[in-house]
């Protein structure tokens, strides 16, 4: 499909395309379940297409003029950014009705590295050079990026129709990835060498890291930069997965699961510490909002599901609970704990604005920082620090909120879904630098606009009538 064909012929049409799609209706639907799931949808192509490409575009393939800002899913999020922009100037919608944690969270970011970006550019932090001028270009540009899908996905799924329909893309996309892992760890093959011959005009930049050893085993990446980036995001969308196979009318059942059940073989075929924590996150936010049956056989399969990929994966239960278990003695463990001095005497150096966004540089593995929020106040100070615990922690608090504030069953659950994925995120970065991951850079402030449209929803569901039909998923789990 040719990258031209995704963008509009003239700025004025785009922006009238995006104006109709984020336009407010009369009313959300949600009179019931059924009828809410059962319309059509009507999310705009471009974010579709962007959370789709978020999985299937390698973010080491890279327009070389532009740089590493420069991957297919960076380039759409920008477009969706710009035509937001172009509909508010043209007046062709109007955002400042449209209120959401996940917008305050945005701009929060957005400005958290304005911020240390302008103390970098103005001398502030110290001499800046031409690699971290461009680190923090990078890193402006991945700002407005995410601003834009928390803004567009916000106002554009008005109700749970648009929520699958735009659900039903982005876990296409999670599965094509998961396929991948699932060549790359049983033929040791990588096809994304394969995508990234058919992708001309674009030139590899690097970074990726599709196999890594771990005990007796081969850790994978699938389409993502690296096995721990695969497993937290597989964790992340696996809540959303479920109430997509619980709801969805339409498609195959079988196969809606087996999308779901390859996000648990993602996370173990990873066999990761951090994916392990963010599964265990997931399904624990989750479990309460699942409807009662859905919940009583989630908890029933748990032992079954384990037993299922110490089979498939061998060595896994052993390896998983050895790295579980190491202390100190840990290469892992031992580097993380042995950057703390290190960490605070860098910010006792520069405590406000940081050495700039995307400026913390290493001189080799043991210098890695594992750790979102340890690697923001270096990089961005006490002012970034802060901004980021919002963007990253506020979003799911209010997926909470409106998970226990929904009075239907679909969009209770929905709501529990979003707040699930969310939780992994702000708790896994402790255990990895999290923004420093393209695929899931991303793939957060779309859930995170996700969970704005859906505060809407909830808020504006007292307005509509109880729901007078039986629920899509009474039907489908008796």
């Amino acid at each position: 499909m040719a990258r031209g064909s995704l963008v509009p012929e003239t700025a004025a049409h785009a922006a009238t395309t995006v104006a109709r799609a984020t336009g407010h209706r009369a009313q959300v639907d949600v009179t019931s379940d059924g009828a809410a799931l059962a319309a059509l949808g009507r999310t705009p192509l471009l974010l579709r297409v962007t959370a789709f490409s978020m999985f299937v575009f390698p973010s080491s393939m890279v327009i070389k003029d532009i740089g590493a800002a420069g991957t297919v899913p960076m380039i759409l999020s920008c477009l969706l950014f710009v035509f937001w922009l172009a509909s508010w100037i043209w007046r062709l919608h109007d955002p400042v009705r449209v209120r959401h944690p996940g917008r305050m969270a945005g701009v929060f970011f957005v400005l958290g590295i304005i911020v240390s970006y302008t103390a970098l550019y103005g001398g502030w932090t110290g001499d800046a050079t031409v690699t971290g001028l461009a680190a923090a270009d990078r890193w402006l540009i991945l700002a407005f990026a995410s601003l834009g899908l928390i803004l567009v996905a916000a106002e554009s799924v008005k109700t749970m129709a648009d929520a699958m329909q735009l659900l039903r893309w982005l876990l296409a996309g999670a599965f094509f990835c998961g396929v991948v892992g699932l060549i790359q760890f049983t033929l040791r093959v990588n096809p994304m060498e394969w995508v990234q011959l058919a992708m001309p005009g674009f030139t590899y930049n690097g970074g990726d890291t599709p196999f890594q050893a771990r005990g007796n085993l081969v850790r994978v990446a699938g389409s993502t930069f690296h096995s721990i980036e695969f497993g937290v995001v597989s964790a992340m969308l696996l809540p959303l997965s479920i109430w997509r196979a619980l709801y969805d009318q339409r498609g195959q059942r079988w196969f809606h699961w087996l999308q779901t059940a390859l996000l648990v073989f993602a996370v173990a075929a990873t066999v990761s510490r951090s994916g392990t924590l963010a599964s265990v996150v997931a399904i624990a936010v989750l479990l309460p909002f699942l409807p009662r049956i859905a919940r009583q056989r989630t908890i029933a399969a748990l032992p079954f599901v384990i037993i299922a990929l110490f089979v498939a994966v061998p060595g896994f239960v052993g390896t998983i609970t050895d790295a579980l278990g190491a202390d100190t003695s840990d290469p892992s463990i031992a580097t993380r704990v042995n950057n703390y001095p290190r960490v605070a005497r860098m910010i006792d150096a520069k405590p406000w604005f940081g050495v700039g966004p995307g400026n913390y540089t290493v001189q080799n593995a043991q210098e890695i920082l594992d750790n979102q929020y340890l690697n923001t106040i270096v990089s961005m100070g006490i002012v970034g620090l802060i901004c980021v615990f919002i963007y990253l922690v506020l979003p799911g608090v209010a997926a909470l909120h409106s998970a226990r504030h929904a009075a239907f069953p679909a969009l209770r659950c929905l709501a529990g879904a979003s707040a699930a994925g969310l939780a992994v995120a702000a708790v896994c970065s402790v255990t990895f630098d999290s923004l420093s991951f393209p695929t899931f850079a991303l793939s957060y402030p779309l859930l995170v606009g996700l969970s704005g449209a859906i505060w809407i929803m909830v808020k504006n569901e007292g307005s509509s009538p109880a729901p007078a039909t039986t629920t899509p998923q009474t039907t489908r789990m008796d």
